[in-house]
């Protein structure tokens, strides 16, 4: 199995927790977005989207995180589960877990980011304003939608597919200086995995292309 991403990206690194959690051996192929290597020849003649990531995996090449991420769950039900038996319980896990996927991915990647610079002259500090309010306007009820559910340490009692696509997105906000005060159930959950050694080895700071490890 072969994972082809990009350090940064969120939805790489949600795929490397989901791997991590299931247990699962796999290659990473580091895929360098800044210098588009996405949209070569080479890489959307396997993946015609020109996004990362790319997971290689029985025979097939595979893209959208979403999809594969449950494609594992599917295709390896003896590892540990991403997402609950119960049925209301994998409802919660998806409705929470895909506001964030669907909601936020969006508006706030990069070919986006890029677009308001290069078409519109957004300066870095509008565009991190851009990106501050578009987080809350999805962030804001997830973290509503938890204090409901009076969550502990994980949305269950262990981390699957909603921590697999929010510990990814609140990385991403505090580069952008978003503030988690008034959200303490969601930063509950990112102390808390944050704490285990699945999610520190998926981390952008643990992966060979992070120029900090080069």
């Amino acid at each position: 199995m072969r994972l082809h991403g990009y350090y940064r990206s969120s939805t790489s690194y949600r795929l490397r927790i989901a791997l991590e959690l299931k247990g699962l051996d796999y290659e990473y192929v580091p895929v360098n977005l800044l210098a588009s290597e996405q949209k070569g020849e080479a890489y959307t003649g396997r993946n015609p989207f020109g996004t990362v990531p790319l997971l290689e995996a029985e025979g097939r090449d595979r893209a959208q995180s979403m999809a594969q991420i449950e494609w594992l769950d599917e295709a390896y039900p003896d590892a540990p589960r991403l997402l609950p038996k119960d049925v209301e319980q994998r409802f919660t896990a998806r409705e929470l877990a895909y506001a964030i996927a669907t909601e936020l991915h969006a508006p706030l990647n990069l070919p986006v980011l890029k677009y308001l610079s290069n078409e519109y002259g957004k300066s870095q500090e509008e565009i991190d304003s851009w990106y501050r309010h578009w987080l809350g306007r999805t962030l804001d009820p997830v973290e509503q939608r938890l204090a409901q559910l009076d969550t502990g340490d994980f949305l269950f009692d262990a981390p699957g597919l909603f921590e697999t696509v929010l510990l990814p997105q609140v990385y991403n906000a505090r580069r952008f200086a978003f503030d988690f005060a008034d959200k303490p159930h969601i930063e509950r959950i990112e102390a808390a995995c944050l704490a285990l050694p699945e999610f520190q080895r998926a981390h952008p700071d643990a992966q060979p292309d992070n120029p900090e490890n080069t």
